[in-house]
């Protein structure tokens, strides 16, 4: 038996989730090696003090991981490598939570860190919308919003809808934005512990924020076409996650749109080893893609995320999530959970802005104004290698020797232009180099945009002059 005793009063998160963690760390780092016979629950909670309950549970935990074995009246072991899950390396955002991006930019400097909605004068339509709101609703501005319209859950069918597809709106639960529906579909769907399956590139925004409840990141590989479902299979089968956060539409930062074909695999996979998809498709429905959305092929374990933050607006945090068939309450309840309910006039201005076709007709006039900008990324950047598309407000661009992505970021910054290197969209700890960065080009005016790209292609050029300098 090991006499190894961990130290729960440093970490965060629950004190189970701590001590699993840390007999992780502990089987990672060699301290406990295979066939080690972990202390008995018993033991441990007096030596620690804590309850029998909360090691328990953290022995669960890490039994769930596929680390350590238990039969009852034996005692609980160390699985060699051979058997055990091929676990994660511990992930740096699980402690720390720390982030790639700098700290905020000083007037002055050119922000393509963001690919929000632009100004194409959406501002006097919400601002009418508001004031009628107002006018009309006096009472309900005043007080919590516990009973949503039937307008808000149509207004969502109708905004999510594309190609063959529509959501009813029974299915449909009204958000503070993509990313609290998508978190709140986390929260109702799995328990802290539970794997979720994550690009090695991805908006890891998800992944961090998942990580701070307790969820726990596996990667799956990706090629020039998307993510390789052969792989997914293979963590499926081998990690056996809960859930899957997946943009097979534009994604986020690669621009690659899967297959049919690739679709289909990956909902055939999802089923048969009963795993949820939550479909992000916030930049999908900007392009003109007609390949069904996962939702076709596997309605019942795709939830669907779409909002108007790139499109319309991002300050008014309009959002809805599809859910399939019995999950719309659950995650409704998850959601007011995690952000602590929908605001009446928010709520009311997304349902209006969009029963109305204003958001449509603000969505058009937006993706117009991203594809001419998107032709002037292919005039300025003639000549490299980079992936963009119509109607996306980012592209991805591909780094020449000798630039690394973190050096040209920080290049790209003394010359007064913000940028995301690629880290910013690991979604767990990776040794994986690609050399790109992704530049967003909605939220500047033209002209302005258009220097920040004559800028950053003058950094790229003169990359073997300064490189010392930016390390």
């Amino acid at each position: 038996m090991t006499n190894w005793l961990p130290d729960v009063s440093t970490g965060t998160g629950p004190i189970y989730v701590r001590l699993a963690d840390q007999i992780e760390s502990a089987i990672s780092d060699g301290i406990l090696v295979a066939g080690a016979k972990l202390p008995p629950q018993r033991n441990l909670a007096y030596d620690i003090g804590v309850t029998i309950g909360t090691v328990g549970r953290a022995y669960s935990l890490v039994h769930e991981r596929g680390l350590v074995s238990g039969e009852v009246g034996r005692g609980t072991y160390v699985l060699p490598p051979s058997q055990a899950n091929s676990a994660m390396p511990a992930d740096p955002i699980r402690t720390s939570w720390s982030r790639s991006k700098l700290p905020d930019a000083e007037p002055g400097i050119l922000r393509f860190d963001t690919t929000a909605a632009p100004d194409v004068g959406q501002a006097e339509a919400i601002s009418d919308t508001m004031s009628a709101i107002m006018h009309e609703h006096p009472l309900d501005m005043t007080s919590y919003t516990r009973i949503f319209p039937p307008h808000w859950f149509e207004a969502g069918a109708r905004w999510l809808a594309r190609g063959n597809w529509r959501p009813s709106p029974e299915s449909i639960v009204p958000a503070l934005g993509a990313h609290a529906a998508i978190m709140a579909v986390i929260a109702a769907i799995t328990a802290p512990g539970d794997k979720i399956v994550f690009e090695h590139l991805t908006y890891s925004r998800i992944s961090r924020s998942a990580s701070l409840i307790g969820r726990r990141t596996i990667l799956t590989e990706a090629d020039a076409e998307g993510l390789i479902p052969e792989d997914f299979e293979r963590l499926c089968a081998q990690q056996h996650p809960k859930l899957a956060f997946l943009m097979p539409t534009a994604h986020n930062p690669s621009v690659v749109s899967l297959s049919y074909e690739r679709r289909k695999a990956v909902a055939e996979v999802a089923r048969k080893y009963n795993v949820t998809l939550i479909e992000d498709d916030l930049y999908g429905a900007m392009t003109d893609d007609e390949t069904p959305l996962l939702a076709e092929f596997a309605p019942e374990r795709t939830f669907v995320v779409g909002g108007f933050s790139k499109s319309v607006a991002a300050g008014i945090r309009g959002g809805w999530v599809s859910c399939p068939a019995h999950f719309s309450q659950r995650v409704s309840n998850a959601h007011k959970m995690v952000t602590g309910g929908m605001p009446f006039m928010l709520g009311e201005l997304c349902a209006r802005l969009a029963m109305t076709g204003e958001a449509d007709d603000i969505r058009r006039q937006a993706i117009a104004e991203i594809s001419r900008r998107e032709a002037m990324v292919r005039r300025v950047f003639e000549g490299y290698e980079l992936a963009s598309r119509p109607g996306v407000p980012f592209f991805w661009l591909k780094l020449p020797d000798p630039w690394l992505s973190g050096i040209f970021k920080n290049a790209a910054f003394r010359e007064g232009v913000l940028i995301d290197d690629e880290d910013e969209f690991k979604a767990g700890r990776s040794d994986r180099a690609y050399h790109r960065v992704r530049i967003g080009f909605s939220t500047q005016e033209a002209s302005e945009a258009e220097r920040g790209f004559q800028i950053l292609r003058r950094v790229l050029e003169n990359g073997g002059a300064g490189y010392d300098s930016y390390a």
